[in-house]
């Protein structure tokens, strides 16, 4: 009994989309090739592996146990790809990303360019994605690494951090006085407090940082959007809270609202989150020291003493 990856592919791919047609197409090739390969494929291991007289078509249940290994068969081989590939010269493949949306819009503009012109042969996918779906997508293999904040505390993933950012308030004029005056989470309780919805982390670590304690008036805006709640407060007068890299373009007038915190300041740490077996080390490797050398110099000494990571899981 002979089976090639290929044939693993299509009969992956098959499983995957129900449809001999879209099967097909993903998988590059003519829908009558897919056919002609899966017919060989199942004469070769002398069972049907799908149900062709249901539609969509479906497995057998032999298939099901089939398609399951095959799935392990034809990922050990991309492994086995990735491990020669990692030990070229020229640091190259493709690195599928998923970012969540409070990191995102400051860090990517920071270093995407120029890694993008260093590395011209690695091939980057970029996802904004909440936490959750991150790390959905990681185990499925569906993206290849997170930036997320951590710590994770999950031993089904590596974490390599990379860097620590304040939180900052983000008041109105009318809020938060003195400005001068370094805040608490305890000073949050008589202001309006604008929040991201349900689902970010961020909204669990700015409630962590008030100790879960139970405000009448927290602004729930429906959004992943930290400029919207800026906006807000701007407008409608209140507090939010803002990551460090979040406030590095604000105008002169916009900084006067910023607050910081007493010490010992919180922090969000920010790492890099893959599969413990992944094995595109040269890139990962590429990536964190291109997004570290690209952080503003007084985000990469931080005096430990100083630092109380928020956790949000």
């Amino acid at each position: 009994m002979k089976a090639t990856i290929s044939q693993l592919e299509y009969i992956i791919a098959l499983d995957t989309y129900r449809h001999f047609g879209k099967a097909a197409d993903n998988c590059f090739i003519t829908q009558p090739t897919l056919s002609m390969q899966i017919n060989k494929l199942e004469d070769n291991l002398g069972v049907k592996i799908f149900d062709r007289s249901r539609q969509p078509v479906v497995p057998t249940e032999l298939g099901a146990l089939i398609l399951e290994q095959a799935r392990k068969v034809v990922n050990e081989a991309k492994k086995m790809e990735e491990i020669i590939e990692d030990q070229k010269l020229e640091v190259s493949g493709t690195l599928k990303i998923g970012v969540i949306p409070t990191i995102a819009p400051y860090l990517l503009p920071l270093f995407a360019k120029s890694f993008m012109n260093k590395y011209p042969s690695i091939h980057i996918q970029v996802q904004e994605l909440l936490t959750e779906d991150t790390l959905a997508k990681i185990k499925s293999e569906a993206i290849d690494v997170g930036i997320v904040a951590g710590p994770l505390n999950d031993s089904s993933f590596r974490e390599i951090p990379m860097y620590y950012e304040k939180f900052l308030g983000y008041a109105h004029k009318t809020d938060l006085e003195p400005a001068s005056q370094p805040i608490s989470g305890k000073d949050l309780e008589n202001s309006e407090l604008w929040l991201l919805n349900e689902g970010h982390c961020f909204r669990e670590q700015v409630l962590n940082i008030c100790q879960n304690r139970n405000f009448d008036n927290i602004l729930n805006y429906q959004s992943g959007s930290l400029e919207a709640l800026k906006r807000m407060v701007d407008k409608q007068g209140g507090v939010t809270l803002l990551p460090e890299l979040a406030t590095m373009d604000l105008s002169p007038e916009d900084s006067k609202k910023l607050r910081t915190f007493k010490k010992p300041t919180p922090f969000r740490e920010i790492s890099l989150v893959m599969k413990r077996d992944f094995l595109k080390r040269r890139i990962i490797e590429a990536l964190q020291k291109e997004i570290v050398d690209h952080l503003p110099e007084n985000m990469k000494q931080r005096e430990e003493n100083e630092i109380q990571v928020i956790n949000w899981r």
